[in-house]
């Protein structure tokens, strides 16, 4: 083979290869601009759809991911690599990586359905699973939650989710249940008096509804009062312990007894038992 075939074929492969790599190269660079782009549209249409910043740059960084992969397999292909089987081991290497982090995907899976619904959000008193305490931030794979006790507690999404809900914030008025025991010699009227009194001086205690007093039981040692006036959902523990402490000290001051559980014990002496009878079968001989 002479020069002028070698540089002929060497030619020839130039134009073929080299407009291939040329193409592939161009894909890449364009296909990445267009990638950036789209991920850049996808997060301005959450934003103005008010979808929380996290999972929106999240959403945002998982589309440029996707996308830039697609790109790179037609690139390859353009180069004239067999893309099939590399397809296949990314799938592979995804439902591996999938199966691993199971647990991660189900809070992720979780958070998303969180940020959507919105149940609670940021400064809720809530409890949920099995924490109660104020929503301090909600990520992507967890919840925060500040416990009364000044605990800060990190709970997963999906425990989240799977449980009862309760939010204590949501909601314009919430009722505080007590109980009172008085002894059974106690004048009922009387100490529903006192307690109205106590909650009518409660200024933290809403007019409407009306507040509640009335016998719920009448229980082993004790007639059991209930209490059920209705507060501001933040003025609950406060009114609490206030009505508490103020309805036991009226209580007393009026002479109605709280009384502790009692019980009245009977005891039987067998061997006296058995003289008795003794004596009285003698008697009747």
């Amino acid at each position: 083979m002479n020069i002028e075939q070698i540089t002929a074929k060497l030619y020839e492969y130039a134009i073929t290869y080299g407009l291939n790599v040329l193409a592939a190269f161009l894909i890449f660079v364009i296909g990445k601009w267009l990638a950036r782009i789209g991920s850049e549209f996808l997060a301005g249409a959450m934003e103005r759809a008010k979808v929380d910043v996290t999972l929106a740059n999240f959403i945002k960084n998982i589309a440029y991911v996707g996308m830039l992969a697609f790109v790179i397999v037609s690139a390859l292909n353009k180069l004239g690599v067999e893309t099939t089987s590399f397809i296949a081991l990314i799938g592979a290497a995804g439902l591996a990586v999938g199966l691993a982090l199971q647990g991660s995907l189900s809070n992720f899976a979780a958070g998303v359905m969180l940020v959507i619904f919105k149940p609670f959000k940021i400064g809720d008193f809530i409890q949920a699973g099995g924490e109660m305490g104020t929503v301090k931030e909600i990520q992507i794979f967890n919840t925060i939650i500040h416990a009364p006790d000044n605990r800060l507690v990190i709970v997963p999404n999906s425990k989240v989710t799977s449980d009862n809900i309760t939010n204590f914030s949501n909601i314009e008025n919430r009722r505080v249940d007590l109980t009172f025991g008085i002894s059974y010699q106690d004048d009922i009227k009387k100490a529903k008096d006192v307690l109205a009194r106590v909650v009518a001086a409660e200024e933290r205690v809403l007019a409407e509804p009306k507040p509640v007093i009335a016998v719920f039981e009448l229980g082993e040692s004790s007639v059991n009062l209930v209490c059920r006036p209705w507060v501001k959902p933040q003025d609950y523990w406060d009114v609490y312990f206030s009505i508490t402490e103020k309805a036991k000290i009226e209580l007393e001051k009026n002479g109605i007894t709280i009384p502790f559980p009692q019980r009245d014990l009977h005891v039987y002496n067998e061997s006296v038992k058995a003289e008795t009878s003794k004596e009285d079968t003698k008697q009747r001989l």
